[in-house]
């Protein structure tokens, strides 16, 4: 694929809109081909000893093919097409997005070491921290994901990471990115953010000063709920860290997911557009209903991080939750789901489909207990919204019904 963003693309400085397009893509070293074709990959043959040996030495290097975990040219194509939406610096794909996470973690930790996690956090990363890190002498706390400034005062002098992610996908609070990064940089620590919801077009965590950025590709860009992908971001010295990380614990991307991150990503940009749209006026509808007590959505105004979502964000997209009002019993929930005609039950989001699962943070929280009403995560998806909004409304009527 070469060193360039894409075909004939002399300037990293394109729009988000163009780069989807064409980053990563290189026609004339493809036959023509428009797409890059997959690479089917585990023995690489080289002519001579001084190819072998320069391979070697060069594993990590950009479009340098060794073996095939360490990648093919439909890998690099992926890698270097995200790589250009943040600017240049470098990426690797996993083979899941939770693999992605512990490899940015695990890349700067050893036993007797201690990491800082956002309360709001995946759950797989959490379990990660508490299970897996935990038995090799690495120890976890989890801080007020609101905290901002303050969390200077959970840092400790064996402190290495502190894990980020903004907006939390289950309550969205917003994090001061700013200000933590720049706190951790003072004391040499690491910052990871986790920036699956902004997809990555929404947000640049690297240019708010944090150290590496991991997303779900699974999620928006592959964007059709039919491939597993991770990816995680850096500039060469943390990159080359997490792609040893990665290496050591055998992960690597399929070549087919990354043809089908590729495919998705080319319409990421349109996509996101209208599950922002949609996800914003479900939103303000669901502000209006009785049954609702408040809409977690860090894009509205009275949202209590939208000055930081609006300071480091340049959009939304389709995924935020609510919560009813205190006392509705888990049956009428539960009526409520089971009739919906047009949203979905089941994990993961970011497809072209919309879902509506109970979500249950009063399960995971152990720094900011939580003490609000039922919570239910909405993905609004790519149907009309009007339709989306009819499916809700008869499924508020028959919780009403039943409560």
């Amino acid at each position: 694929m070469g060193e360039s963003t894409g075909h004939k693309m002399k300037s990293r400085s394109k729009k988000p809109d163009t780069l989807l397009a064409h980053a990563g893509r290189d026609p004339a070293r493809n036959f023509g081909v428009v797409n890059p074709p997959v690479y089917h990959a585990s023995t690489i043959i080289h002519q001579t000893v001084a190819d072998l040996e320069k391979a070697q030495k060069n594993r990590y290097g950009i479009d340098q093919v060794v073996y095939g975990r360490y990648g093919t040219p439909t890998t690099f194509a992926l890698e270097q097409a995200v790589a250009a939406l943040e600017g240049g610096s470098r990426a690797i794909a996993f083979c899941s997005g939770a693999a992605a996470c512990y490899a940015a973690i695990l890349a700067f930790v050893k036993a007797g070491d201690h990491v800082l996690v956002t309360d709001s956090v995946y759950g797989p990363v959490r379990g990660f921290c508490n299970g897996f890190l935990a038995r090799f002498g690495v120890e976890t706390t989890f801080y007020n994901p609101t905290i901002g400034e303050g969390i200077g005062a959970a840092i400790r002098d064996n402190t290495r990471v502190i894990y980020l992610e903004s907006p939390g996908s289950l309550t969205f609070e917003i994090q001061d990115t700013r200000a933590i990064a720049r706190l951790a940089k003072t004391r040499g620590i690491k910052t990871v953010f986790d920036n699956t919801w902004a997809a990555p077009l929404y947000c640049k965590p690297l240019a708010l000063g944090c150290d590496v950025e991991v997303i779900a590709g699974t999620k928006y860009i592959v964007g059709h709920s039919d491939a597993m992908m991770g990816l995680a971001v850096a500039n060469e010295e943390n990159f080359l860290k997490v792609r040893e990380a990665a290496t050591l614990m055998g992960n690597h991307a399929a070549p087919d997911d990354c043809y089908l991150a590729l495919r998705g990503l080319r319409t990421a940009g349109v996509r996101l557009k209208q599950h922002q749209a949609a996800a914003l006026e479900l939103a303000q509808w669901l502000t209006k209903r009785r049954e609702v007590e408040r809409v977690l959505h860090p894009a509205l105004s009275n949202d209590p991080g939208h000055h930081l979502w609006k300071r480091d964000f340049t959009g939304a997209s389709g995924l935020f939750s609510f919560v009813l009002k205190p006392g509705v019993q888990k049956r009428a929930i539960d009526i409520l789901l089971d009739g919906l005609e047009l949203f979905g039950m089941g994990f993961s989001w970011g497809g072209f489909e919309s879902l509506l699962v109970p979500v249950y943070p009063e399960h995971l929280r152990t720094a900011v207990p939580w003490q609000d009403g039922p919570v239910l995560r909405v993905h609004a998806g790519l149907e009309d919204v009007d339709d989306l909004i009819a499916d809700l409304d008869a499924g508020f009527k028959r919780l009403t019904a039943a409560l």
